[in-house]
């Protein structure tokens, strides 16, 4: 049996990772913020992996 939080943490994670793709593409546009963009964009990669994992 297993408890909300288990069932509800993928969601999250996925709405986060939507989020981190959204403003990690909005942030690599400008030259100034290039580089926190990408490391959002790879943030969201790796929430996506481990919802992928917690899933299977």
């Amino acid at each position: 049996m297993s408890s909300a939080l288990e069932t509800l943490a993928p969601t999250i994670a996925m709405l986060a990772a939507f989020a981190l793709v959204w403003f990690g593409i909005r942030l690599t546009r400008r030259p100034d913020t290039r580089f926190k963009g990408v490391l959002m964009v790879v943030m969201a990669a790796v929430l996506v992996g481990n919802v992928a994992i917690w899933t299977m």
